[in-house]
């Protein structure tokens, strides 16, 4: 296949449709609205896939003299920048080659900032203890992981600052299964992390300096102290020039706008710059919008594309993205809210001007190409790279950061916008970008030249149409929730899933909880400091316990008491405690997880058997509407009612197995949802045993940290409580909750102001 990815190449612009008199208005960038500044810029490049970014970004960085900021959502100290050997004499991996750096420059300061991600994302990751220690591994070199944002929420912009003179931006971390080149061939030798092969993975960044780039510095400085508490160092003039050598620009002295997303947090207003950038983009297009996006599930953007569809003279939409989401609970999250955002575009797509095309590869099904890039072009007058997706979590929850260029008529600068879109275009389709730009001057259309150079014997792009079955739509919750363009809100989630009536008394749970696990501290300590050790020899008591582990078929006859608390409503907690105490607590731990995904299967296998009616006459009310609220929001319900019981576990089971939902989401749903309780519960039987084992200060000390944990929830929950019970005692009546009733309230205020 052929290579399409040498940077600067430039083309004469394509010859589009005269403009007609009712065309609208060119993008304008405003600063504090549809942008946070606009900055002079000497050079600027894209830089397509991983091989070209991570190439240039090698180069660079041992050009630096003074500072190197590092923004990511996942960055990896094991990662290769050039897997193909660098033959620069400098290590490898990341994080020995930038303390190599350090080590070579005593004046050099690097900064990394990594979003301190979720629990769920782990697997993917560096686990947290591992990256802790090999980041500290300089003094010159500090790393943090950010965590300072609202529920739900992520760091997601990809930023690298050198000197404040040279910054890459765009859709691409410094992290493993990123690496590839442009030929995304199956089975490329070099496409492995961690032993294992990954899918072909295309992205974009872009690099600029100048003015520009010290903004970006700027924008750096502030997360870090954002982040740490602490000022990075000022940076200080240098003489060098960090820019590759090897990196032509596309395009010089040019001023480029920086947009951001940033949410609201604590006393902090949030930033929606994108968001209004990609709104007023869309409205200013004439005849053609290019994107290039790994996810596409914003209803604003598709409303807005719509708009567009719905002009008689509108222009051509072509969305380039992925054919398949990356795991299953991807698929029924995004992938569902894709699907049906594009059947509401092809149903107003009375003219044949919109298509979603995924890249095709001959020998790679059924793999796809990871489109992950985040690029839109619109006409030959505009081009946004950054990291930001069509997402509603990308447009008001993430943080994010795109940088835009607009030719503003400027013949030199529209030339290389249409460029730079004939590069991605000719990659897709395995042709030269001269080739497509030819073609879009002949057909006068983006969208006619794709459609034209297709071929089904090659590579090239292919018409998808995302799948979206009855079931799957009718049983995934609204888009607030799967994508939320706001901080996810717990008492929202309850509300979607579970019925008021349904609601349990958390803070009762909660408060029993802790007042047991006082006791059982109790209990300890006086074991340690009154005659209570003389009554009874509680060591020697654990000792016995515990070495009913060693027993043969113990594990076994263990599952079997969990079968058998499925029949006779035995309490599920006191199967965990019971599991935890004879098989310890990392054993234990996965028996107990084990043990109740295997009762709520025989539990609802016996709720299928029985059938709804029979369930329904001694499920209550409460479970009944439960019930209903499973089937329509499938393993999300589950979770969120293992995480907050309303009934007997058993009887749960059977109200589960009578309902609409699918043993998978059940099992799954199960085990997501009881696997922090069976953490907790694991650690503090640990704690107490060791306890009285062997009093003393360390053990009693932790087990007062295990005991924080539901404390801290407790005095969270009650204060979140209060605060909403004030609330609504000063709201009037007919003020509507939420966003549109925060709204509706400060119009009020600026009314009477």
């Amino acid at each position: 296949m052929r290579q399409h990815n040498a940077p600067g190449t430039t083309a004469p612009p394509a010859t589009g449709p005269p403009h007609d008199c009712q065309a609208p208005a060119g993008f304008t960038p405003e600063p504090g609205r549809n942008c946070w500044c606009v900055e002079p810029c000497q050079r600027f490049a894209m830089l397509v896939d991983a091989d070209a970014y991570f190439r240039a970004l090698r180069e660079a960085l041992p050009r630096a003299e003074h500072t190197i900021f590092i923004l990511g959502w996942d960055i990896d100290s094991r990662m290769e920048l050039v897997p193909q050997g660098a033959q620069d004499g400098l290590p490898a991996g990341l994080r020995d080659f930038l303390c190599a750096l350090a080590d070579q420059r005593p004046e050099l300061r690097i900064y990394i900032l990594s979003w301190d991600y979720a629990m769920v994302m782990a697997m993917e990751r560096e686990w947290l203890p591992s990256a802790s220690a090999h980041w500290q591994a300089h003094r010159h070199l500090s790393f943090r992981l950010d965590g300072n944002h609202p529920p739900g929420a992520s760091h997601h912009q990809k930023v690298v600052v050198i000197d404040n003179k040279l910054a890459f931006v765009g859709g691409l971390d410094l992290t493993l299964r990123r690496w590839d080149d442009n030929c995304h061939a199956p089975g490329a030798p070099l496409r492995v992390a961690e032993g294992k092969p990954y899918p072909p993975f295309h992205d974009v960044q872009c690099a600029l300096d100048g003015p520009a780039a010290a903004a970006l510095g700027t924008l750096c400085a502030a997360r870090w102290l954002r982040a740490s508490g602490s000022q990075p160092r000022p940076v200080a003039a240098t003489s060098s020039d960090p820019w590759p050598p090897g990196l032509a620009p596309e395009l010089t002295d040019v001023r480029v706008a920086i947009a951001r997303t940033m949410p609201m947090c604590e006393d902090e207003p949030g930033v929606s710059e994108i968001r209004m950038l990609l709104r007023d983009a869309i409205a200013s297009a004439r005849h053609s919008i290019y994107m290039e996006n790994q996810y596409f599930s914003s209803r604003e953007i598709a409303n807005a594309l719509e708009a567009r569809l719905g002009h008689e003279e509108g222009p051509d939409i072509v969305l380039v993205s992925r054919r398949n989401e990356s795991g299953w609970l991807e698929a029924h999250s995004m992938g569902v809210l894709r699907a049906r955002l594009y059947r509401r575009l092809r149903a107003a797509d009375t003219q044949e001007r919109f298509c979603l095309y995924c890249p095709s590869i001959p020998g790679l099904m059924p793999e796809c190409v990871n489109v992950h890039s985040k690029v839109t072009v619109i006409d030959d007058d505009l081009i946004t790279i950054g990291s930001s997706n069509l997402s509603n979590r990308s447009l008001g929850l993430d943080t994010e950061c795109n940088i835009v260029v607009v030719s503003g008529g400027d013949p030199r600068v529209q030339a290389a916008i249409a460029a730079m879109r004939a590069r991605l275009l000719g990659e897709h389709l395995d042709v030269a970008p001269e080739t497509f730009q030819a073609e879009v001057a002949a057909t006068r259309s983006v969208l006619a030249a794709i459609r034209k150079l297709q071929r089904s014997d090659g590579r090239s792009l292919e018409a998808y149409e995302p799948p979206l079955p009855d079931d799957v739509d009718a049983a995934s919750p609204a888009a607030n929730l799967l994508d939320p363009i706001e901080p996810i809100d717990s008492d929202q989630v309850l509300a979607e899933f579970v019925s008021h009536e349904a609601r349990p008394r958390v803070l009762g749970r909660v408060g029993m909880m802790v007042a047991l696990a006082l006791l059982l501290a109790g209990l300890a300590f006086a074991w340690r400091h009154t005659p209570l050790r003389e009554w009874a020899d509680f060591r020697a008591l654990l000792s016995v316990v515990e070495q009913l582990d060693e027993m043969p078929l113990a594990p076994l006859a263990m599952m079997g008491v969990y079968l058998a608390g499925a029949v006779t409503m035995l309490p599920v907690t006191l199967l965990i405690l019971v599991t935890v105490v004879i098989f310890g607590p990392l054993y234990g731990a996965a028996l107990a997880l084990c043990g109740t995904v295997l009762s709520t299967g025989a539990g609802y296998l016996a709720g299928r058997l029985l059938g709804r009616n029979a369930v329904r006459r001694f499920g209550g009310r409460r479970l009944n509407r439960v019930s209903h609220q499973l089937g329509k929001h499938g393993v999300v319900a589950m979770v969120v009612l293992r995480l907050v019981p309303i009934a007997p576990f058993a009887l749960v089971n059977l109200v589960i197995g009578a309902s609409r939902i699918s043993l998978r989401d059940c099992l799954l749903g199960t085990a997501l949802g009881m696997l922090p309780g069976i953490v907790v519960a694991a650690c503090l039987v640990n704690r107490v045993a060791a306890a009285a084992r062997d009093p003393g200060l360390v053990t009693f000390a932790l087990l007062a940290l295990v005991l924080l944990v539901p404390a801290s929830l407790l005095l969270v929950l009650r204060r979140r409580r209060r605060r909403r019970s004030e609330g609504a005692a000063a709201r009037p009546q007919d003020d509507p909750p939420g966003p549109r009733g925060r709204l509706a309230r400060l119009a009020a205020l600026r009314r009477q102001a």
